[in-house]
């Protein structure tokens, strides 16, 4: 129902706002019968670590989230159902000389209003080579590094950021852009941000999921309002990634401290009724959620396997 007063001032639609993806996490895990809630990782302040030198001298990578496609692990193509054993648990890289195929069926991106046809919205390699040829960056750096998305902060913090920080400090990195993809992804790529910059490499996170990555309070965010899977630009559209790459080089650049966040004025579609889908319970059947705890105990018994080898 709206009221005359909201369409004499133009008020947006009450969907038309960031998604709440910690409470809305919680609450379908609760219903679903894990109901022990996950603490995520929460700070009140940033380190900050500014450009040593000039954008067009610095040499950049990229940190993500993605995993190697590999044909031996099911399916990992567009639209593909969650598939935990396409999981990755440790830090890997990969030459940035290369064509790399990536892909995102190991994680909880938004499946219902996004179908992974396009790496582009999640791996800005190609754009991140535009961007060096046309002198924006002094170069790309040799390698890129996939950060495993891990739900232990102890294992995020102690072991896989010293980890990224280390190969990073081996490819004289100057700076480097972290793109996460699910909810726990953002958090993993915020306290790999935080770790990198308190150790002197400038970061910005391009990401989708604005609570997450401000609760763990990260020194610069690019925010764009779409769904999980498309932190990089919108499928198919390569003005939209490239535009998308650019505002988050201009954050690095300009932020003027601490725990500074960037909107894309990019929109994903003018109805914002998109945002009322992603793990809302409210949408569910008592039978839906319970087909539903049967897929995700199967996916952890597929992950659980890969971890130990046994896969």
């Amino acid at each position: 129902m709206t009221s005359p007063d909201d369409n004499r001032l133009a008020f947006a639609p009450d969907d038309d706002q960031p998604i709440q993806y910690m409470a809305r996490t919680r609450a379908y895990y609760a219903a679903i019968g894990y109901t022990t809630p996950y603490r995520w990782a929460h700070y009140s302040s940033a380190p900050f670590q500014p450009l040593r030198k000039p954008l067009a001298q610095s040499r950049v990578t990229i940190i993500t989230t993605a995993a190697p496609y590999d044909p031996a692990k099911g399916d990992q193509g567009p639209g593909a159902a969650y598939n935990g054993g396409a999981k990755f648990y440790a830090v890997y890289d990969g030459d940035t000389s290369q064509h790399h195929d990536l892909r995102i069926s190991h994680i909880a991106y938004d499946r219902t209003h996004t179908s992974a046809e396009d790496s582009g919205t999640w791996f800005p390699l190609p754009q991140l080579i535009k961007a060096s040829a046309g002198g924006r960056i002094g170069d790309v750096a040799p390698r890129f590094f996939g950060a495993p998305t891990n739900r232990s902060h102890r294992v995020t913090i102690e072991t896989d950021a010293p980890d990224i920080l280390a190969r990073c400090k081996a490819d004289g990195v100057d700076a480097a852009v972290l793109v996460p993809n699910c909810p726990v992804c953002h958090q993993t790529v915020s306290l790999v941000a935080r770790h990198l910059e308190a150790n002197g490499i400038p970061t910005v996170v391009m990401g989708c999921a604005k609570d997450i990555v401000e609760f763990a309070a990260v020194p610069r965010f690019l925010f764009s309002d779409f769904p999980l899977g498309n932190s990089a630009g919108k499928p198919h559209d390569k003005d939209s990634q490239a535009r998308t790459l650019e505002l988050a080089l201009r954050l690095l650049e300009s932020a003027p401290g601490p725990q500074t966040t960037m909107q894309s004025p990019l929109r994903w579609h003018d109805d914002p009724s998109w945002k009322r889908d992603y793990n809302n319970i409210e949408t569910m059947s008592t039978e839906e959620l319970a087909r539903r705890r049967r897929d995700f105990d199967a996916q952890k018994d597929a992950a659980r396997n890969v971890r130990s080898g046994t896969a």
